[in-house]
């Protein structure tokens, strides 16, 4: 089960772009949390079953992103991800 939380930081991830300014200072603002443990928790629900359950969209965006990143470090290493 997705806590309360982890559902505001998923709705947050799923529509930043909506809030003024830039992202870590929204992060601050509205989630009242620093970016390092903002994305702490990005990080750990990119790999949750219950996240995934929540927000689909969302999570299968950042697993794509954090795909393309690895691929692309790849690429630049000449290392398989």
């Amino acid at each position: 089960m997705v806590s309360e939380r982890d559902r505001e930081v998923l709705d947050f991830e799923g529509s930043w772009w909506l809030f003024p300014g830039p992202k870590d200072r929204a992060i601050r603002e509205y989630l009242d949390m620093s970016a390092a443990r903002y994305y702490q928790a990005v990080r750990r629900l990119m790999d949750d079953a219950d996240a995934l359950a929540y927000a689909p969209m969302t999570v299968m965006r950042l697993r794509r992103m954090r795909s393309e990143r690895l691929q692309q470090i790849a690429r630049r290493t000449g290392t398989t991800p």
